[in-house]
């Protein structure tokens, strides 16, 4: 989005959240971003950037069709997904697409192939899915799930359905599986774990959950530092600190300062994986090439 400003100018336009994180929300508001819910919100002309969960063909058409200027910012992560619906929609699969209803991506995937995806809301939601030939069909997932659940929801629909196939690679983004893998190793060694990050933000409420059921005493999302409550500290001797997936460092050593001041200042860093991939920058802000 920086990038985006520094090209265009302000106002720039998105299409919901960039990311699931109050604190990107609100700074890049202060600097002229214009966060709107559907692309007819979007004066014609403009330039609207589309956020990293996807969306679906319609909403590119929608834009077309009002002249809007567009990038597209989604997660290489998310179009891998896309194009899996893609494929397996061509050679007339039957799609699981496991994930919450009503979240960005799932609606951005499930609008690549509408007739031949079904939405699998969890292990409950299993009972409900029907298939037309049980040797052609597929399980795909949102990429911010539970790793646990995603795969209790595979082993509930490979019950009913044997011959369900696997994606050709995992979709559960790289970074969700990395901290959900360091809060397991964490957490039982923890009386309190602080998740950093938004409660709209799918991968950081599923940190809360996972850091409780591998036995965290309590476990807390927050925004900011400022939503710690203190009395949380009460009978506390570890603290345990993660963050979801977008959240800003900066925020991250904002809770860890905090908990300093209460008396947690030995600081032991917990490393299950380390991070080295990198994402290029969307089309349209890449710098021109110039012919040598």
């Amino acid at each position: 989005m920086e990038r985006a400003l520094e090209k265009h100018g302000a106002p720039v336009y998105v299409r919901k959240e960039i990311v699931h994180n109050r604190h990107v929300v609100e700074t890049l508001t202060e600097r002229g971003v214009v966060f709107v819910e559907e692309t007819d919100e979007v004066p014609e002309g403009a330039l609207v950037v589309f956020s990293a969960h996807g969306v679906s063909p319609a909403v590119h058409a929608s834009a077309a069709a009002r002249n809007l200027r567009t990038i597209d910012a989604a997660c290489p992560l998310v179009t891998k997904v896309h194009q899996e619906a893609k494929r397996f929609a061509r050679d007339d699969f039957d799609i699981l697409l496991i994930g919450h209803e009503g979240h960005e991506e799932v609606e951005g995937t499930a609008g690549e192939a509408p007739e031949h995806i079904q939405l699998v809301d969890g292990p409950a939601g299993v009972d409900a899915v029907e298939v037309r030939d049980e040797s052609k069909v597929i399980w795909l997932s949102q990429t911010t799930l539970s790793v646990d659940e995603t795969m209790e929801t595979v082993g509930r629909l490979r019950e009913r359905f044997p011959l369900l196939q696997d994606p050709p690679s995992d979709d559960i983004c790289y970074a969700t599986q990395n901290r959900q893998v360091a809060v397991k190793a964490m957490a039982p060694h923890c009386d309190l774990v602080i998740v950093v990050g938004s409660t709209n933000s799918s991968n950081s409420v599923r940190l809360v959950e996972v850091a409780l059921q591998a036995g965290a005493r309590a476990s807390y999302l927050v925004d900011y530092a400022r939503d710690i409550d203190t009395a949380w500290f009460e009978g506390v001797d570890t603290v345990g600190v993660t963050s979801g997936a977008s959240v800003p460092e900066v925020l991250v050593r904002g809770v860890i300062d905090l908990l300093a001041e209460h008396g947690y200042g030995t600081v032991e860093t917990v490393t299950t994986a380390n991070e080295t991939l990198t994402f290029a920058l969307p089309r349209e802000l890449r710098p021109a090439r110039t012919a040598g």
